[in-house]
């Protein structure tokens, strides 16, 4: 069974556009740009050994392409789940499409530490 190791988090948005995926892949890169983590090295692994789950959470699950929320990850094997979260901000005057906001958790996990 792989072991969580850490947990990062992150928020991204579509300002205009109200595009759910660039939001989550925005996110993701929020989190891990923040970050420089050798966590695979530190155990004496591969970072292709990276187990990786992306949880996120969006006003429209549907509309995530969770290959592409998945792509930003250069190594590792990912998992992204979409669950209903984040948050859809009208617009002021109120017409046209709200800001989305997409909340995202990244668990990375190793086998055998």
């Amino acid at each position: 069974m792989p072991r969580r190791l850490l947990t990062e988090f992150g928020m991204g948005s579509s300002l205009r556009r109200q595009d759910y995926t660039q939001a989550a892949c925005r996110a993701v890169e929020n989190a891990l740009w923040h970050n420089s983590i050798n966590l695979a090295e530190l155990f004496g692994k591969d970072k292709t050994d990276m187990r990786i789950t992306v949880d996120v959470g969006v006003q429209a699950p549907e509309r995530v392409d969770i290959d592409r929320v998945a792509a930003v990850f250069p190594y590792g094997q990912v998992t992204v789940n979409v669950t209903r979260g984040g948050l859809d901000v009208p617009r002021p005057e109120g017409d046209g499409p709200p800001t989305v906001m997409a909340n995202v958790a990244i668990s990375v996990a190793l086998e055998g530490v």
